[in-house]
């Protein structure tokens, strides 16, 4: 349990200062923290689980996990896999395990960034967490059923946590501004309305980037003896949008991006592709995507998209940031606003699921080329029918499947398909 008896550092940073002391004084999670949902329930009775909180930075992990360290009766030990290793893992499971044998309280275990724990990591804390030596909570800006090992994961519920709104990250800023123990009130600051707004936005989801940024622009109003407007927020704040190349925030977008063009939505499609753009992710990366949905998504409807998604490529290639944005994005609304059809992908989806089932089955006779005399004896191209000795260049007669499965149809055209 933490000792709140202590007196405020107000040599701390802003957004350290201002974290929520209780469950009422956090903003957002409604959903986990909010009157009578889970989570909540769980710490008001002081028995909250193993758990992973998994959200995007300055959501409130940390917050959530100082504020059950507060009210739990439980002893709690903080490890950040940044910095720890398995000796300190092995120390903190000892002293829980003595604890629990003299019959003290139980022991929680918050673990920062647990994604950044390797395997072996993860593995030496797994018994404790098994046999209720320690409760662990884990904090995670990383997916964890990719980041964090199975038997634990198996042993720890998932919350997960949402980047604050805009009005959420408002009213944080606006306490902080009144509050006059661990805020700005003693000597409160000049600030413009729109100023807020402007911090709020440019948090986008983070609170602490937010307060952070909302100390820098205070402290440089003040030395210039002023009061905080949208353009000293914007002289203060250099903003970084949230976006991990290899991380939820990539796939995420991407993602976005894909579905919307498939949609036949430009304004979407041109929106994600910036969003991607302006955070710095690979253009050729996007690139090869299009032409993905050239092929995927518009196939036989339009022909002509794939050229364009392959001269886009090149282009992208040849170029490069900045001005192969516009080479993309000409090519995103290209795609966007073309007719749909998945016909060739559904083909080829068909047809690859019969030769995983059916193996190599043996091409026809009259299909192998009679290279040599003894080929042609042994029936290679006997009773081949040249397609262009008949009428529209199809010979009526002829299969071209392997005999089990001559009567399949992988290709099903669409009402879209230019070609039938």
């Amino acid at each position: 349990m933490f000792d709140d008896s202590q007196a405020v550092d107000r040599s701390a940073p802003l957004a350290a200062r201002m974290r929520p002391r209780t469950l009422d004084e956090i903003v957002g999670q409604a959903h986990l923290v909010g009157p009578d949902a889970p989570l909540r329930r769980a710490i008001e009775v002081d028995s909250p689980p193993s758990c992973i909180l998994w959200g995007p930075p300055g959501s409130g992990k940390t917050s959530i996990a100082q504020v059950i360290a507060r009210i739990t009766n439980a002893r709690f030990a903080t490890l950040s896999a940044v910095s720890s290793g398995v000796a300190d893992l092995r120390k903190v499971i000892a002293a829980a395990e003595a604890g629990r044998r003299d019959g003290l309280a139980r022991t929680m275990l918050f673990i920062d960034e647990i994604h950044r724990f390797n395997k072996a990591q993860q593995d030496a804390v797994l018994h404790a967490v098994e046999d209720g030596t320690i409760t662990l909570i884990g904090a995670t800006t990383e997916n964890p059923s990719f980041e964090v090992v199975a038997p634990l994961l198996s042993r720890a519920r998932v919350f997960k946590l949402e980047p604050l709104d805009h009005d959420e990250v408002k009213a944080l800023l606006i306490r902080a501004l009144n509050d006059a123990e661990r805020g700005l009130a003693p000597d409160p600051p000049l600030v413009d309305p729109e100023a807020i707004d402007a911090l709020a936005t440019y948090g986008a989801g983070d609170a602490r980037v937010a307060l952070n940024a909302l100390e820098a622009a205070v402290r440089d109003a003040r030395s210039q003896g002023g009061r905080v407007s949208v353009e000293v927020v914007e002289t203060v704040a250099q903003r970084a949008l949230p976006y991990d190349k290899g991380g939820d925030s990539h796939y995420d977008t991407i993602s976005a991006f894909i579905k919307s063009v498939r949609g036949s939505d430009p304004d979407a499609a041109v929106y994600w592709l910036a969003r991607m753009l302006e955070a710095g992710e690979d253009p050729m990366f996007v690139a090869r995507r299009i032409v993905i949905l050239a092929a995927e998504d518009i196939g036989l409807a339009d022909p002509q998209a794939l050229p364009v998604a392959v001269a886009a490529q090149q282009a992208t290639h040849l170029i490069g940031m900045p001005e192969c944005s516009l080479v993309l994005s000409e090519a995103a609304i290209y795609l966007a606003r073309a007719p749909k059809s998945n016909s060739a992908m559904q083909a080829y989806s068909a047809a690859s699921s019969v030769v995983r089932e059916r193996g190599a089955l043996n091409v026809p006779l009259h299909l192998r080329n009679a290279a040599t005399g003894l080929m042609a004896a042994h029936g290679y191209g006997r009773d081949y029918q040249y397609a262009h000795d008949y009428e529209g260049a199809v010979a009526p007669d002829q299969t071209h499947l392997p005999e089990e499965i001559k009567d399949a149809v992988f290709y099903t055209p669409t009402e879209r398909d230019i070609v039938q």
